[in-house]
């Protein structure tokens, strides 16, 4: 789902066909030059190193840079950007002039084109700057125009990773051609963090069938459909990223596979608590400054200790426990298409739907797109009520899909600034 002009999946193909290798070496080239961050050297927080020693490796989920440092200590490892955190940095005006330089770069191409290649090289370059500060891994987001296009997400993964191999993660949304880019572009060895999931199935069937390096639970959003909507009351968000870690460990027990769970989209020091031990946690500066203030005593949760209580109707209140929870047959058909050499999104797509796991990924109308569009991060739950509880659709591809939505304004705002600097 795309705000943008960068559309029409023939039109950027051909176009794609005319960035040639040499072409690729200035850009990085240009991302790479006279970038030079003074080093940030935290120090040990007593209260992060209690956490850190549960087994949890901590993020930090900001574009800020300087809001960053106040709260990277020496036990942080990364920083996690989007396209929306980006949009913020860019929004400033500090990437005016870089943006006037790197337009020469490629001023010899359709007027889309450009900004999806300038839209890149912010995003390397912010990146850049980022992983030289702080010395950790930063996840770069690809343009969201791209999400529905596996050929070019390889094409601009393969292009952000080797600018930086040494610190860079590509981020890639949760659609079927999402799935098929991070398949391929972990058989190149390329470290994936596959982002916009919100459900234990949805990240076992990523972990099964893409082998991601990390999939997401978005903790927050599940928790405020919970809450907006008068569907129940607790720690949703929480249990379902226990319940997600689970899948995965039971995966790697059973198929070799190693993808890490990262607890996304906290809102409060509370949630921070209640997933302790899980793989990765990345958290706003604000979050982080209120788990410094409160300085909990850390110990594990089980699922099961976590208040929950649903009340919403016979199939959706199943929808909402489903989100934690992984369907054996869901595995075994995940295994099945993991032996296929050549699945496009398409035909991944379609196959969910004929092996019964259509809710995975539905089919959505122009209508649908609109609505969602619509609805904003938290969609309207009455309008989509009717569906969920048929399990025609499922409240985690709901929220992937109005996730992607609203990424996609923001980086749409962050096109039409790149629009303006160029005369476009």
């Amino acid at each position: 789902m795309s705000n943008t002009p960068l559309s029409d999946r023939t039109h950027l193909a051909t176009e794609l066909d005319t960035l040639d290798q040499a072409h690729c070496d200035r850009i990085a080239s240009f991302v790479t030059a006279e970038v030079s961050e003074p080093r940030h050297t935290g120090q040990t927080n007593p209260c992060w190193h209690a956490l850190r020693e549960l087994g949890t490796e901590l993020w930090l989920d900001t574009g800020d840079s300087d809001a960053a440092a106040e709260e990277y200590s020496a036990e942080f490892s990364a920083l996690t950007t989007n396209n929306s955190l980006l949009n913020k940095e860019i929004q400033k005006g500090s990437y005016d002039e870089l943006i006037e330089q790197a337009a020469r770069l490629v001023n010899h191409l359709d007027q889309e084109l450009q900004i999806l290649e300038l839209g890149m090289i912010l995003n390397a370059r912010h990146g850049l700057r980022l992983a030289q500060r702080f010395g950790g891994r930063v996840s770069v987001e690809l343009h969201t125009a791209l999400a529905d296009d596996a050929d070019a997400s390889v094409l601009y993964g393969k292009r952000l990773f080797a600018i930086c191999p040494e610190h860079f993660v590509i981020k890639v949304p949760h659609t079927p051609a999402g799935l098929v880019a991070t398949r391929r572009l972990r058989a190149l060895g390329i470290p994936v963090n596959h982002t916009l999931g919100f459900s234990a199935r949805q990240n076992a069937f990523t972990a099964r069938f893409s082998q991601a390096s990390w999939v997401n639970v978005f903790m927050g959003r599940l928790d405020s459909y919970l809450s907006n909507h008068n569907l129940g009351t607790g720690a949703l968000g929480s249990r379902v990223t226990l319940g997600s870690q689970s899948a995965l460990r039971s995966i790697h027990e059973e198929a070799g596979t190693a993808t890490w769970q990262i607890a996304a989209s906290l809102r409060d020091a509370e949630q921070v608590q209640q997933i302790a031990g899980v793989d990765v946690i990345t958290m706003p500066t604000a979050v982080a400054a209120e788990v410094r203030a409160e300085k909990p005593e850390w110990r594990r949760y089980d699922a099961a200790d976590l208040p929950l209580a649903i009340t919403a109707s016979p199939g959706v209140d199943s929808s909402i426990a489903g989100l934690w929870a992984t369907d054996r047959r869901l595995l075994d058909f995940a295994g099945e298409i993991d032996g296929i050499d050549c699945v496009d999104a398409e035909e991944l797509q379609s196959r969910c739907h004929e092996a019964g796991f259509g809710s995975l990924f539905p089919y959505w109308t122009a209508g649908d797109r609109e609505q969602i569009i619509k609805d904003g991060k938290i969609p309207d739950h009455q309008h989509w009520a009717h569906r969920i509880g048929l399990h025609e659709i499922g409240i985690d591809t709901l929220l992937t899909m109005a996730g992607l939505a609203a990424f996609a304004a923001d980086q749409a705002a962050l096109d039409q600034r790149i629009s303006q600097q160029i005369g476009a």
